[in-house]
């Protein structure tokens, strides 16, 4: 049987729309990527249908998303779902490989346990200062491999760290995250910086090296800014 090659399905297939997630609260649509007789099912967030927000550009949020799976990868953290800008039915967006999860995991009982990947998650969340980690944004293929989806709303240049990932608040790091974090040091100033260039400001990009810095310096997760919401609502 022949190897998938996703991103080239997802790149030049067909995009066709075949439903909507009613509950988003931007345009999230529901569809397959076929090419040569091969199909993904798939995510379409056109940019079109984004809402504007008011600490966030208009029409930024699809580069966000495209950006949060650069760090992810670019890191080693391979939170992300595969995930892609491309022009689609409804214009330009961006589009993620659809994740099938275990629904033997209650995800109300995952979100607080002492998971290695959901820490990995907390690190990664805090380095693009997602300001919108909801459980139900947690996407557990078994309890070993577990992805996270909806990073249009990161990388803001202010502290805005939102997340139901605060069982490791004010844990150190351990030697490897701290090994990781200096990785991501060097590739932000290097290769890392300039992909993310086309898709965030520079602003938001010295952003990602300070908040690096940061969890560098001190050693430890952060703790929640006392001057914003901790938790995002609905929480799930």
């Amino acid at each position: 049987m022949a190897t998938v090659d996703k991103h080239k399905v997802l790149t030049e297939g067909v995009l066709k729309v075949t439903g909507r997630l009613v509950d988003a609260s931007n345009a999230t649509l529901y569809a397959t990527s076929t090419l040569n007789e091969q199909e993904i099912v798939c995510i379409y967030k056109p940019i079109a249908g984004e809402r504007p927000l008011w600490d966030f550009p208009e029409g930024s949020l699809a580069y966000r998303e495209y950006a949060a799976y650069l760090v992810s990868q670019e890191l080693g953290f391979h939170i992300v779902p595969l995930t892609i800008l491309r022009d689609g039915p409804y214009g330009s967006g961006m589009v993620q490989e659809w994740i099938t999860l275990d629904e033997s995991i209650d995800l109300a009982v995952f979100f607080s346990s002492d998971n290695p990947r959901l820490r990995s998650m907390a690190l990664f969340d805090a380095i693009v200062n997602n300001t919108d980690r909801k459980i139900g944004h947690l996407l557990p293929i078994s309890h070993d491999e577990v992805y996270g989806c909806d990073h249009g709303v990161t990388f803001h240049v202010e502290d805005k760290l939102r997340t139901v990932l605060w069982q490791w608040a004010d844990d150190e790091l351990t030697d490897q995250e701290l090994q990781s974090l200096q990785k991501a040091q060097q590739l932000l100033a290097g290769e890392l910086g300039e992909q993310l260039q086309p898709f965030l400001t520079q602003d938001e990009i010295d952003a990602i090296s300070m908040r690096v810095n940061r969890l560098l310096s001190e050693g430890r997760f952060p703790l929640p800014n006392p001057n914003w919401p901790a938790i995002p609502w609905p929480a799930f």
